[in-house]
C-alpha cells in the first residue's frame, strides 16, 4: 500500500504541478499568466492575471506538496479545489470524454487526489519522515474537502459570466 501511494502521490502531484507551471511559468508549452490570464477573462474571471495565478499556485503547490507527501491534507485538497473549479466553468457542458474536452480528466484528478487525502500521504512522505503526520486531527481530510469545496465555489459565484456573442446572432463585432 505505501508503495502504491507514493506512485500515485508522484503521478498525480507531478502531473498537477506541471499543469501550474504552464500557467504560472509558461513551462511545457503553456501560455504564463499573462496567456492564461487572458483565458480566464474569456471566461468571466476577473482579473484574470490574479485567477490565472491563483489556479496556477493551487496547481503547482498542490502538486507539489502532494507528490512530496508533505502537509497532509492539504496539497490533494488544493488539487480537488482547482479541478472542481475547472470542471464548473470550463468542462462541464462537454460531456465526459477528454477529447471533447469533457469532465473526464478534471474528474479523474479529483478521484485519485480524494484516494490521497483520506489514505494520508503513506510511509514514503515527507510528513512520515520528519514525523508530523500526528499533528493533523483525525478528521481534518472531512475539513480540508470541505473547506476545497466551499472555496471552489466561490471562486465560481465570483466569476462574472462572459457576455454572450452577439456578432455571431447580429453579424456585428462583439
Amino acid at each position: 500500500m505505501a508503495v502504491a501511494l507514493l506512485l500515485a502521490r508522484i503521478f498525480l502531484g507531478l502531473g498537477l504541478a506541471a499543469h501550474g507551471a504552464q500557467k504560472l511559468f509558461g513551462w511545457y508549452g503553456g501560455y504564463g499568466l499573462k496567456g492564461t490570464g487572458n483565458f480566464f477573462e474569456s471566461l468571466g474571471f476577473k482579473p484574470g492575471t490574479f485567477f490565472a495565478l491563483a489556479a496556477g499556485l493551487g496547481e503547482f503547490g498542490g502538486g507539489l506538496l502532494t507528490a512530496l507527501g508533505l502537509g497532509g491534507p492539504i496539497g490533494p485538497a488544493l488539487i480537488i479545489m482547482v479541478m472542481l473549479v475547472a470542471i464548473l466553468t470550463v468542462h462541464l457542458g462537454h460531456g465526459f470524454f477528454v477529447t471533447k474536452n469533457g469532465v473526464e480528466l478534471p474528474l479523474m484528478n479529483i478521484a485519485a487526489a480524494l484516494v490521497i487525502l483520506f489514505a494520508g500521504p503513506g510511509a514514503y512522505s515527507l510528513d512520515q519522515l520528519l514525523n508530523v503526520t500526528g499533528i493533523w486531527p483525525a478528521n481534518a481530510a472531512w475539513y480540508a474537502l470541505g473547506i476545497a469545496v466551499v472555496l471552489a465555489l466561490l471562486n465560481v459565484a465570483v466569476r462574472r459570466r462572459p457576455a454572450p456573442q452577439q456578432a455571431a446572432t447580429t453579424g456585428k463585432a462583439a
